[in-house]
C-alpha cells in the first residue's frame, strides 16, 4: 500500500519533505503534484522505478524520460544547451516546459532516448518541487501521470491514491494542481520544434 503524505503547498512541513526524500533514496517511486499536474517520480539511478513508470504509463522503451531540475545550472550539467537555445529556455523557466535536448555523460543511458541520445528537462514552477529537488540534491527521475487511454493528467492525489495503491510507494497531496500538462519544446536539432502544446505559451518558440 501506498503511504499518503499531506504537505503543506506554500510551506511544505521540512520533516515530512526528509521523509519523501528518504524514500526516494530508498529507491520508492512516487505520485507529486507539479505546475502542470500530477507526476511520477523516482531518483536518477533507480532502475526499477524507471520500469514501473514505463508499465504503469503503458509506454515502451523509446518514451522520452524527463529529468525534473532545480534551476537552471543543474539543468547545464545533464543536457548540451547551445548559445541559441540558451536565453530562451532561461527566459522561459521557471515553468511549465519541457525541453529536449542533447544529454550529458552525466546522464545513464538507460534514461535517453536510444537512437537519439536526448532527454527531456525540465524546471518547474512549483514551491513544493522546489523544495523536494532542494532537499534530494539532484534531478529527479519523472514523467507526467497521464494513464492508459487518458489525454490530462491527474490532479487529486486522494485518486490516485486509490487506483495506484499498489504499484506506487508514496503520495503526495500539496492542494489544487492544475490538469494540463507541459509545453514539450524539442531543441536537439538547433531549433525549436513544439511537440506537444500544453500549460506553457508555445509562440515564444514557433
Amino acid at each position: 500500500m501506498a503511504r499518503f503524505v499531506d504537505l503543506h503547498p506554500d510551506n511544505p512541513q521540512p520533516r515530512l519533505l526528509t521523509q519523501v526524500v528518504e524514500a526516494l533514496r530508498d529507491d520508492a517511486l512516487i505520485a507529486y503534484p507539479t505546475d502542470s499536474g500530477y507526476a511520477l517520480g523516482c531518483q536518477l539511478g533507480n532502475r526499477d522505478g524507471r520500469d514501473r513508470i514505463l508499465r504503469i504509463r503503458g509506454l515502451d522503451d523509446k518514451h522520452h524520460f524527463t529529468l525534473m531540475c532545480r534551476d537552471f545550472a543543474q539543468l547545464g550539467q545533464f543536457v548540451h544547451v547551445d548559445n541559441s537555445a540558451f536565453r530562451a529556455i532561461k527566459a522561459a523557466t521557471p515553468g511549465p516546459y519541457t525541453f529536449i535536448l542533447p544529454a550529458t555523460g552525466e546522464v545513464p543511458r538507460r534514461l535517453m532516448h536510444p537512437k537519439k541520445r536526448t532527454v527531456g528537462v525540465r524546471i518547474p514552477d512549483h514551491v513544493l518541487d522546489q523544495a523536494l529537488l532542494e532537499e534530494l540534491g539532484e534531478p529527479m527521475l519523472t514523467s507526467t501521470l497521464i494513464l492508459p487511454g487518458e489525454t490530462e493528467p491527474r490532479t487529486l492525489g486522494w485518486e490516485i491514491k486509490e487506483e495506484l495503491d499498489h504499484v506506487v510507494d508514496l503520495v503526495i497531496e500539496a492542494g489544487e494542481t492544475p490538469a494540463e500538462p507541459t509545453t514539450v519544446v524539442d531543441w536537439s536539432e538547433g531549433a525549436p520544434e513544439v511537440l506537444r502544446v500544453g500549460a506553457g505559451d508555445p509562440s515564444r518558440f514557433e
